[in-house]
């Protein structure tokens, strides 16, 4: 009897004991910041944006960070990645980077929203939604950054990362609304649309009374042949590109070239990222 007493008091204390270890191994949200919606009247859709929030945001104090703002921003695109660049570069040991909130702006259609209005047929089989490109420009302009500004505690300092067409997006906004950013990261910009149109510009970046300080990294890997017209080639075209900037007469403008031959176009995104945010933001001297 004592012993059937005893073994049910052990398996009682053993039940309490698992019990209590399942309740303390509960799983938990991991949340690093936002998921928001924004109504565009521009655009006439709802468009999803994915918000990374620097460790110690507090709504209530006084702090203000910068502003990064990545195209192809859905969570299975380029957002999680990007931020965790920007967390690494974020540690203590580290502080290369300052603490930034990250936006990633989900896509509803690319082709349609990175793209201008192209002459050519076969830019037309690739993309037979594009030509979008200035009203998502008036989206960001108007909406997205008065949102952001308004919701979050952002200061002046705004960031823009794009790889491919949102490369090609990201060019067109610095060729024809420099001032919506601070910094540019471009990597293997799609420059091949409508016959590189855009390298045949002259910009207002170039030109001796631009005043802002705006800073520019061009990356690219090893691409070959886009599926424009024949004559272009990512690598080149990306070459073209910083070779044009470099070219300003504004002493506010600078532009860094990256050249990653063992990286192709699907590879290429993290490496550069990583690496423009080591140019954009140098050592600091201890």
């Amino acid at each position: 009897m004592r012993n059937t007493i005893l073994q049910l008091m052990l398996l009682a204390i053993t039940s309490i004991s698992v019990n209590a270890q399942i309740k303390s191994n509960e799983s938990k949200p991991l949340i690093i910041g936002n998921i928001d919606q924004i109504n565009s009247i521009i655009l006439g859709e709802t468009r999803t944006l994915n918000i990374y929030l620097p460790q110690g945001y507090n709504k209530n104090d006084s702090k203000k960070y910068p502003v990064i703002y990545v195209l192809d921003g859905s969570i299975d695109e380029d957002f999680f990645h990007v931020a965790g660049i920007v967390q690494y570069y974020n540690f203590s040991w580290i502080n290369r980077v300052p603490q930034s909130i990250v936006v990633g702006i989900a896509n509803v259609d690319r082709k349609r929203d990175f793209t201008s209005p192209t002459n050519f047929e076969i830019d037309k089989k690739h993309a037979p939604t594009g030509g979008g490109s200035a009203k998502f420009i008036s989206f960001i302009e108007n909406e997205l950054q008065p949102y952001i500004n308004k919701t979050y505690k952002t200061n002046q300092s705004k960031t823009l990362i794009g790889q491919s067409l949102a490369g090609l997006l990201a060019t067109e906004i610095l060729f024809t609304k420099p001032k919506l950013f601070n910094k540019y990261i471009i990597v293997s910009p799609s420059l091949w649309w409508n016959d590189g149109s855009l390298l045949k510009q002259n910009p207002e970046i170039l030109k001796e009374n631009f005043n802002e300080q705006t800073d520019i990294y061009v990356g690219v890997g090893k691409e070959g042949l886009t599926p424009g017209l024949d004559s272009h080639v990512m690598e080149v075209d990306a070459n073209l590109l910083a070779d044009k900037i470099a070219q300003t007469k504004s002493k506010k403008v600078k532009v860094y070239f990256d050249y990653l031959p063992n990286e192709n176009h699907a590879t290429v995104t993290h490496p550069a990222v990583f690496n423009a945010f080591k140019l954009l933001y140098p050592q600091k001297d201890n």
